[in-house]
């Protein structure tokens, strides 16, 4: 139990989360001719399926999900801790937006990142059990371990 490197592997996925959103949220923006501000990244209220920003900050948010789970196999490693940091991610951003702008009341907001989490774990899940199940050839650790002669 090292409390050092489980806050900087949350501090690490936060980070990566968010950089990826705001690629995501810039390349959608530029894709759609919107204009890109800090409320799409925090505001609850910017989350509206009705409006065409609402839907970039959607497909933004989701496709953000998949890429955080990719970090989620890079940073944490463990199949079996991906459900945790998903959650601690997604808990610092409920945080993150309530400071912004008050506690979320928009049910969409709610709708998308309980989706983005459970795609999130999910996908981090998968990608680790399939990097935990490769198979470790008894070759290349002998290679390794062979003296020179």
């Amino acid at each position: 139990w090292d409390p050092k490197l489980i806050c900087a592997q949350i501090c690490s996925v936060q980070c990566l989360s968010y950089i990826t959103l705001g690629i995501l949220l810039s390349l959608f923006h530029a894709l759609f001719g919107t204009s890109l501000t800090m409320d799409q990244f925090f505001s609850f209220s910017a989350v509206d399926a009705a409006a065409p920003t609402g839907w970039v900050i959607i497909l933004s948010t989701l496709a953000n999900a998949v890429l955080s789970a990719g970090a989620l196999c890079l940073i944490v490693e463990r199949a079996k801790k991906c459900l945790d940091f998903a959650f601690t991610s997604h808990f610092v951003h409920l945080c993150a937006c309530s400071l912004y702008e008050g506690l979320p009341s928009n049910w969409e907001w709610w709708v998308l990142n309980t989706a983005s989490l459970i795609i999130m774990a999910v996908v981090g899940e998968y990608l680790c059990m399939r990097r935990e199940l490769r198979e470790i050839r008894i070759s290349d650790f002998l290679s390794v371990r062979s003296p020179s002669s």
